[in-house]
């Protein structure tokens, strides 16, 4: 693969993003980092996402604001509380899942892909351990690269997009394993969906009681803990 090959990466903040940037730049890609600012109270993120992306000299940062807010229909946007002290994953499709964001993100992603000339998208999306959000399945990454091919100029001249998704089939604790192989340093990152006013994480929802026990899978101490 040559190293002048651009990949856009969607850059959240959180562990995950992080770990799906870092594999992409290992195999070669030049990164350019999107976040997005789409309305989440959580903003904690946003200040992880920029240390992330220093951390990993990405070549462009930049940062949108489309704000899902408005739609309501997420307790990650509006004021109604976020699960905690459950099962990760018990009882269906949690009230944190924002409706349609990875469609939106990959869409904002692409339209920044076509016009870098780059033919690859790289999100850190995972079906294993994760929350119950549809749009984190192999068959919704599928679908988008689909979707991609008939709605460009690029891909119906022939360059098809591809969507990395590296972590789909890893555990948390295969994600940790191979950031802290990269030489991550994951006390960037921010996980929480319900920080408190100075951004110390709940340690009780789904998002912290996922890394808590990828990081004890490890055997290791999660650097961010308490913040």
């Amino acid at each position: 693969m040559s190293l002048s090959r651009p990949a856009v990466v969607l850059l959240s903040g959180g562990l995950d993003s992080y770990t799906a940037a870092a594999v992409a730049r290992a195999d070669g890609f030049r990164l350019f980092a999107l976040t997005v600012r789409y309305g989440q109270r959580h903003t904690a993120e946003l200040d992880a996402a920029r240390a992330v992306a220093r951390a990993l000299g990405v070549e462009r940062h930049l940062e949108i604001d489309v704000n899902l807010s408005l739609f309501g229909g997420s307790s990650l946007t509006t004021d109604a509380p976020v699960p905690k002290d459950r099962p990760p994953g018990d009882g269906g499709i949690p009230s944190t899942y924002v409706p349609a964001r990875n469609t939106v993100l990959l869409a904002l992603a692409l339209a920044w892909a076509e016009t870098l000339g780059a033919t690859d998208i790289v999100i850190g999306v995972n079906a294993i351990d994760y929350s119950g959000y549809p749009d984190c399945r192999p068959e919704f990454i599928a679908a988008f690269e689909g979707l991609a091919a008939l709605a460009t100029a690029a891909g119906v001249s022939g360059r098809r997009l591809t969507i990395h998704a590296p972590l789909q089939s890893w555990t948390k604790a295969d994600i940790i394993t191979r950031g802290l192989e990269l030489g991550l340093d994951y006390g960037l990152t921010h996980s929480c969906y319900d920080p408190d006013p100075s951004g110390r994480s709940c340690g009780r929802c789904d998002s912290c009681v996922l890394r808590a026990a990828g990081f004890a899978a490890v055997g290791v101490a999660d650097p961010a803990r308490g913040r």
